[in-house]
C-alpha cells in the first residue's frame, strides 16, 4: 500500500502544496498535472497506483479526463474532488469511471484513508463495488441501470438520483428538506409535493404486485428504503 505511485491532477496550488507534502510524508510517490490535458496525457503515457482527479479543470475537465482514460483501458484507481457535493455529481463521476468520490473541502485523514481502502481491494483483487443493494433491489452506477431480482427497471434520470440517495441512506428516515436540498438541489420549499410525486413514481416502478414493499413513509415528515414490510 505504501510507496504506491500516485497522480494528482489539480489546478488549486494550496491544495497542490499540502496533498504533495502530506502523501509524500505517508510514503506515496507523488507526481503533479496542473491542468486536465497535461493531467490526461501523463496518466495515458505513465504507470499510476491511483489518480487523484479534481472534477473542475482547465483546459479539460476531471469527468472527461476520466471518461477517455477509461475508453482506452486505463485500469488505475481513480479518486475524483469536487466542489460539487450533489448527487448528481458524484453518479456522474462514478459512471464515467471513478472508483470513489471525495468532495471539497475534506479532510487530509479521510482522503488518505480512501487511498488506502482503494489500494487494499485493489490488491486483494476485490471488485469495487459501484452498485448498491436493499433486499433483491439493486442499482449499479456504472451501467445506470435498476433491477428488482430478474426485472429490469427504467427509470429516469431524476428517479435515478432520487432512489440512489434513498438507498444509500437505507434504513434511515430522510425529512422532504433534506431530500429537496440533496437532490433537487433547492435549499427552500417551492411549496410543491414534488418528493411526494416522485415517491409515488418510484413505488409504481420498484414495487410491483407480488413484490415486497420497500418504500416506507414517515408521516409528516419523510421517507427510507427498507427490505421490510412498508406502511
Amino acid at each position: 500500500m505504501y510507496n504506491a505511485k500516485v497522480l494528482l491532477i489539480e489546478d488549486d496550488p494550496r491544495i497542490i502544496s499540502f496533498l504533495q507534502r502530506g502523501l509524500q510524508a505517508e510514503g506515496y510517490s507523488v507526481e503533479v498535472s496542473r491542468d486536465g490535458l497535461h493531467g490526461y496525457e501523463t496518466a495515458r503515457d505513465g504507470e499510476f497506483d491511483l489518480i487523484i482527479l479534481d472534477r473542475m479543470l482547465p483546459r479539460m475537465e476531471g469527468v472527461e479526463v476520466c471518461a477517455r482514460l477509461r475508453a482506452e483501458g486505463c485500469r488505475c484507481l481513480i479518486l475524483m474532488l469536487t466542489a460539487k457535493a450533489e448527487l448528481q455529481e458524484r453518479i456522474q463521476g462514478l459512471k464515467q469511471g471513478a472508483d470513489d468520490y471525495l468532495a471539497k473541502p475534506f479532510a487530509f485523514d479521510e482522503l488518505v484513508a480512501r487511498m488506502q481502502a482503494l489500494l487494499r481491494r485493489r490488491q486483494d483483487g476485490r471488485a469495487l463495488d459501484t452498485t448498491l443493494s436493499v433486499g433483491d433491489l439493486q442499482l449499479d452506477f456504472a451501467a445506470r441501470t435498476a433491477h428488482r431480482g430478474e426485472r429490469r427497471i427504467e427509470l429516469t434520470a431524476r428517479e435515478f438520483a432520487l432512489l440512489a440517495y434513498l438507498m444509500e441512506h437505507a434504513g434511515t428516515v430522510v425529512s422532504r428538506a433534506r431530500i429537496l436540498r440533496d437532490v433537487w438541489g433547492m435549499d427552500f420549499d417551492p411549496g410543491t409535493k414534488v418528493v411526494d410525486v416522485y415517491i409515488r413514481y418510484l413505488r409504481r416502478k420498484i414495487e410491483q404486485e407480488g413484490e415486497l414493499p420497500l418504500l416506507r413513509t414517515a408521516r409528516g415528515f419523510g421517507y427510507t428504503i427498507g427490505a421490510e414490510k412498508a406502511d
